[in-house]
C-alpha cells in the first residue's frame, strides 16, 4: 500500500509527514482492498487547515472526505473518521447484499392465506 503526502501553500516537517502517514496507514485495517492513500494538507489559512483524504481501493470508486479544523492532526483525525464511515459502509452494503435470502414463504403462511381467501369469496 502507497501513502502519498503533500501540501498546499506550505511545508510539512518530515515529523509530522511521519505522525500523518502512521494514522492514514490505519486505514488498510478496515479495508484490504486499500490499494493507496493520497493525504493533502492545505494551509492557505493557517489557523483553519484543510485536510483531503483520498482512499483508493481495488474494484471500487475513490473514497474522498475533506476536513477543516483548527489544527492539522484535528482536520486529519476528523477526515480520516469520515472515510472509516464510508469504508464501513461500503462493507456493509457488500456483506448484506450477498447475505439476504430469496424471500420464502413458511407453509404455514400460505395455508393462512389461502383460508383467509375462501373466507372472503363465502
Amino acid at each position: 500500500m502507497q501513502v502519498n503526502i503533500s501540501a498546499r501553500h506550505g511545508h510539512l516537517s518530515a515529523e509530522t509527514q511521519d505522525k500523518i502517514a502512521e494514522k492514514a496507514e490505519k486505514l488498510r485495517r478496515l479495508f484490504d482492498r486499500v490499494m493507496a492513500i493520497e493525504v493533502i494538507v492545505d494551509l492557505e489559512h493557517r489557523e483553519t487547515p484543510t485536510a483531503e483524504l483520498r482512499v483508493s481501493a481495488e474494484h471500487v470508486d475513490d473514497f474522498v472526505a475533506i476536513e477543516t479544523s483548527s489544527g492539522i492532526m484535528a482536520a486529519l483525525d476528523g477526515a480520516i473518521h469520515k472515510v472509516e464511515q464510508q469504508l464501513r459502509k461500503h462493507k456493509e452494503r457488500r456483506r448484506d447484499h450477498r447475505s439476504q435470502p430469496l424471500g420464502r414463504i413458511e407453509p404455514r403462511e400460505v395455508e393462512e392465506a389461502e383460508e383467509a381467501r375462501d373466507v372472503e369469496e363465502a
